[in-house]
């Protein structure tokens, strides 16, 4: 009996064990959770969520770090105290995992456009994040799941700069060259030129950005003289997401408490250049102060940047006598005008026009430095639909006098049109030290402006064995360690 009750339990479970081994796959798979994900469904998103933190990142510490705002509660980061800043390390390489499937997926099906379309976002979330933090993951980043690599090497920021421009040339050659459509792109809606325009600008980007290290001159001239090769010719091929006026697509600062957002005001820095200037930018960049804002003579104030809390907060009488940034930036954000000021930025018109400048002043490009520059200036009026004060390009301290003082100029004027632009004034401030910025006056390191974000703690639990390396061909884990192209 107690032998036919074995064999009926070992029969049993041998039942059980097959079904169960039959059904796994299906049991634990979950059907709301695609495995195969087309590229235009992916395309959204790997545009949105980038762009949304860089939002973020240039209110928190971007805009404040290059003097266009300052903060007047809570004053650690304009002290220069920073900790860990993550959001952009965290937020791209996640991002990066979908531009990688969005990669291979068009790879596998020919679809040129779209994977040209990857190398340029990939391409630039990479350049962000070398340019924060220097010698990063790359080339061996995002391959756990398809090479079993889970401990990335850091490649050197060198080699990084060199697979960027790689890319964007090989999408710019792509464009074009197969037949599909692309959707669900929420950037160019699908305008390959614009696209292939965009890759193009940022190689000059990318090159002036190493032009300090390389030898760039002949790599820009293939670009600026061969018509293959097309960059942006005016404020409509601006790589900016225009945002939504409906939730949930909005501009993300929107959305912000009013006492968040109050606890960063205009910088003085910026304010007192723009009035020297009689410049209509200002008040697109501030409002009036609250205690004078809505009356006959409103008043743009701004306040000195690095003040200690007492300082801060008490400047110039308090808060009612501070100008916040402006409208369009916050609760303006979704009217008609907002949308065309309050955008999520790759690159525009006017930085490109400024980066030629720069080259053509030093002569690693033919053209006029000074139509260059001057054109740099008209597409920063036309981008807030605002006229240039007649006579404004001749004004002294405007007018384009070439040499090393049309570098000051050339550069003066990128830092004014970068406003509220992601971190990229912050990048080129450091690369070429315009303007001469003076740190705080309550600064927290030794009178020294950061020039890198330091890496984040979990990477010394996760991949420490390449993050040393990577420190010790670098530099110390600090905000004061220039990366390599940054020379000055």
């Amino acid at each position: 009996m107690k032998m036919k009750l074995k064999m009926i339990l070992v029969i049993f479970l041998a039942i059980i064990i097959t079904s169960c081994t039959e059904n796994f796959e299906s049991i634990n798979t979950n059907p709301n959770v695609p495995n195969d994900v087309p590229p235009n469904l992916l395309l959204p998103g790997v545009i949105y969520g980038p762009l949304n933190t860089l939002v973020y990142e240039s209110w928190e510490i971007g805009n404040i770090v290059i003097q266009h705002t300052a903060k007047n509660q809570f004053v650690n980061e304009d002290r220069y105290l920073w900790g860990e800043r993550n959001s952009i390390w965290n937020s791209f390489y996640a991002n990066l995992r979908n531009v990688q499937n969005m990669l291979l997926k068009s790879e596998t099906e020919q679809k040129k456009n779209y994977q040209a379309i990857a190398l340029i976002i990939r391409s630039w979330m990479y350049s962000v994040l070398t340019d924060c933090y220097g010698d990063i993951p790359y080339s061996q980043a995002i391959k756990a799941k398809t090479d079993g690599i889970n401990f990335p090497v850091y490649d050197k920021q060198e080699d990084i700069y060199k697979g960027m421009l790689d890319d964007l040339k090989l999408a710019s050659d792509f464009l074009g060259t197969s037949t599909e459509k692309v959707s669900g792109d929420i950037l160019y809606k699908g305008d390959l030129t614009k696209w292939k325009k965009l890759a193009n600008s940022l190689r000059i980007r990318m090159l002036m950005r190493i032009s300090d290290r390389k030898s760039v001159a002949a790599d820009l001239q293939a670009i600026v003289n061969n018509s293959n090769y097309p960059i942006m010719e005016s404020n409509d091929d601006n790589g900016a997401l225009t945002y939504l006026s409906a939730f949930p697509n909005q501009f993300p600062l929107h959305t912000t408490r009013v006492g968040s957002f109050n606890e960063y005001r205009i910088s003085k820095t910026i304010t007192d250049t723009l009035k020297s200037l009689n410049d209509p930018r200002l008040p697109i960049f501030a409002r009036p102060t609250p205690a004078t804002e809505n009356t006959a003579n409103p008043v743009i104030m701004g306040i000195p940047n690095g003040m200690d809390d007492v300082k801060a907060l008490t400047y110039n009488g308090g808060q009612q006598n501070q100008s916040p940034v402006g409208r369009l930036f916050f609760e303006d954000a979704i009217t008609a005008k907002g949308l065309k000021v309050a955008k999520g930025v790759i690159m525009n018109y006017a930085e490109l026009q400024f980066l030629l400048a720069e080259a053509a002043n030093k002569g690693l490009i033919s053209g006029d430095a000074k139509t260059y520059y001057e054109n740099g200036i008209k597409a920063s009026f036309q981008y807030y639909e605002l006229e240039m004060p007649t006579g404004y390009l001749a004004l002294p301290q405007v007018a384009y006098k070439g040499g090393t003082e049309g570098l000051e100029q050339i550069g003066f004027q990128k830092w004014i049109s970068l406003f509220f632009q992601g971190l990229e004034a912050w990048f080129d401030w450091r690369r070429t030290n315009i303007p001469r910025l003076i740190p705080g006056e309550s600064n927290l390191n030794g009178n020294k402006i950061p020039v890198r974000f330091i890496y984040p703690t979990i990477e010394q639990t996760l991949n420490s064995e390449n993050l040393s390396k990577a420190i010790a061909r670098q530099g110390a884990d600090n905000i004061n360690t220039r990366v390599w192209w940054d020379v000055q």
